[in-house]
This record gives structure tokens, C-alpha cells and sequence, in this order.
């Protein structure tokens, strides 16, 4: 399956990550959200909670992992949280 990773800033507007989440799995691509800061998880998991609504009538549920990642920016060595979402489908 194709994988998208989708990098989510602090000013991110989550309904609007919400729907590249939602139409991303809709066309079967894998999803990862990239943060890195208290507000980027913050309107990262936003982003995650606001899509399950976008594909409750889809009958698609989302549930994610997240793990650590370390990015090299300007020479420097950073941590990021990478969140792998996971589809599930559901009968009701």
C-alpha cells in the first residue's frame, strides 16, 4: 500500500489535516503524521480525532501508534513524534 507522511505544524488547522487524513485512506494510502513540539501533537491528535468522524459513514475506524523519530535539521540533531495511523473496518 502507498504511504504518506503528512508533517503537521503548530498552526495547523486540524479540520483541515483532518480531511487529507480521511480522503488519503479513502484512496488506500498508509498514513503518518510527523510533529515536533507540544502544539504539533496537540493539533496532530486534533487532526486524528476530527478525521474519525470524516469516516464514520465509511465505516472506516482509526486508532494510531506513535513512536520517536529524531530528524537532522540545520546540523542539529531533533526529536519528532511520528504517529502511524491504523484502519480498521467496522461493521456498524
Amino acid at each position: 500500500m502507498p504511504s504518506l507522511t503528512l508533517k503537521v505544524a503548530g498552526k495547523s488547522n486540524p479540520a483541515t489535516v483532518a480531511g487529507a487524513i480521511a480522503n488519503n485512506i479513502r484512496e488506500g494510502k498508509d498514513i503518518e503524521v510527523v510533529a515536533m513540539g507540544p502544539q504539533s501533537v496537540n493539533q496532530a491528535v486534533k487532526a486524528i480525532t476530527i478525521s474519525r468522524s470524516y469516516l464514520a459513514d465509511d465505516k472506516i475506524e482509526l486508532t494510531f501508534r506513535s513512536e520517536f523519530m529524531h530528524l537532522e535539521l540545520d546540523g542539529e540533531r531533533k526529536s519528532a513524534i511520528k504517529i502511524v495511523v491504523l484502519t480498521h473496518k467496522t461493521e456498524a
